[in-house]
């Protein structure tokens, strides 16, 4: 018999689920400050993370990995990733959380977050030297990287970067999503 109150049945998230457990895109909205990292580079994380979970489902795994790290500019072989994913991957589950990509992020990141390194990054995506990256850009890298990625997943991942609603990301939105570390003056604008 089911303990639920006025015959409701438990959804298939609650139902067995221990307190504590995480669950799939659990927090997505609400992002927190830490110890030493103020909230709105948490809010940066947190946009990165989900541009990088491109299935939606709260957690990164190794072929989201794999992209993640290649567009960052880091070496992505696939043996590489498994291990950094069972370094980072405190829960056992095979993939990365935010909380444990927060913690993947903030070591990787003081090596490679110069504007320097980005705008290298952003330019080997702009091979047609337009100052954006279009979907047709996106959509080569991600060839020449050899993941099969859907039209719909490269449209979502312009879509999340794309600050100012035209369809592209320029160098600034580019910026922005790559980097939690920008002056707060970026910000007041």
């Amino acid at each position: 018999m089911d303990s639920q109150p006025y015959g409701k049945k438990a959804s298939p998230m609650t139902r067995g689920s221990t307190p504590g457990a995480k669950k799939p895109g659990a927090g997505r909205d609400s992002v927190q400050a830490r110890p030493g990292i103020p909230e709105w580079q948490m809010q940066e994380l947190r946009e990165a993370f989900d541009l990088f979970d491109t299935d939606g489902s709260g957690t990164i795994d190794t072929k989201e990995l794999q992209v993640a790290l290649r567009a960052l500019g880091f070496d992505s072989k696939k043996e590489k990733v498994r291990k950094m994913i069972a370094d980072i991957d405190l829960d056992g589950s095979g993939t990365i959380d935010f909380e444990e990509f927060v913690e993947m992020m903030t070591g990787k990141m003081g090596d490679r977050d110069s504007p320097e390194e980005i705008r290298r990054v952003f330019k080997l995506f702009d091979d047609d030297e337009t100052g954006r990256i279009s979907f047709r850009n996106l959509k080569r890298v991600a060839r020449e990287l050899g993941e099969n990625m859907t039209d719909e997943e490269l449209q979502e991942m312009i879509n999340k970067a794309d600050l100012d609603g035209d369809g592209e990301v320029n160098e600034e939105e580019f910026m922005r999503i790559m980097t939690y570390k920008h002056s707060f003056k970026a910000d007041a604008k």
